[in-house]
């Protein structure tokens, strides 16, 4: 996930300026992308103008440095929704995986059976990586020059092995959750439909 895609989902969400989108990269955008200079949004900022993707207004402000507004453009739009309706391809490493977190955090733009897609997607990926390597031989052969103390070594790998199982446990079930959810309120609104 791009800079400019977190920049264009939180600007579809309110016009912002770039001061704007620089706290948010620095509070809910962290988990996105983490350590976003002001330089950066900037930068992108000018080159999504130029690519007409969004325009900007300006504020006069006495005293002080004229603000730009900026919004979002049709072209943006579609830029934007392209990205988040593309085909989600799990990355290996389930906390980093700006695919998953970056649609997560911008899922008010989806229909709920897309969320759901989604979540039927990063659960069954996580499913077979556990399955794949929740029991995996990890011993690795160890003929140290220097000393080194393999009973320490073993028992911190196993514990950061059960962390990381723990971890992906919690995400597979919080996933699994909130599908359900997102089911039953999908069921809720059909019956309101109906009615």
């Amino acid at each position: 996930m791009k800079l400019e895609h977190i920049l264009l989902g939180v600007l579809l969400t309110r016009p912002s300026t770039g001061y704007d989108l620089k706290r948010y990269m620095d509070a809910q955008g962290l988990f996105l992308r983490p350590n976003t200079q002001m330089s950066q949004v900037y930068r992108v900022l000018a080159a999504m103008e130029s690519r007409g993707w969004v325009w900007h207004t300006v504020q006069p402000r006495p005293g002080a440095q004229d603000a730009k507004t900026y919004r979002v453009t049709d072209e943006g739009i579609t830029v934007f929704m392209d990205w988040l309706t593309a085909p989600y391809s799990p990355t290996t490493i389930y906390t980093r995986d700006p695919g998953f977190y970056g649609r997560m955090a911008f899922c008010g733009f989806l229909r709920i059976d897309q969320v759901i897609e989604l979540l039927d997607r990063e659960i069954l990926a996580r499913q077979l990586q556990i399955k794949r390597f929740r029991d995996r031989d990890r011993t690795i052969p160890q003929e140290p020059e220097i000393p080194f103390d393999t009973e320490l070594q073993a028992l911190v790998e196993e514990r950061t092995h059960e962390l990381g199982s723990h971890f992906m446990d919690q995400h597979v079930a919080w996933c699994i959750e909130l599908r359900e959810e997102l089911q039953r309120r999908g069921s809720q609104r059909r019956i309101r439909a109906i009615d």
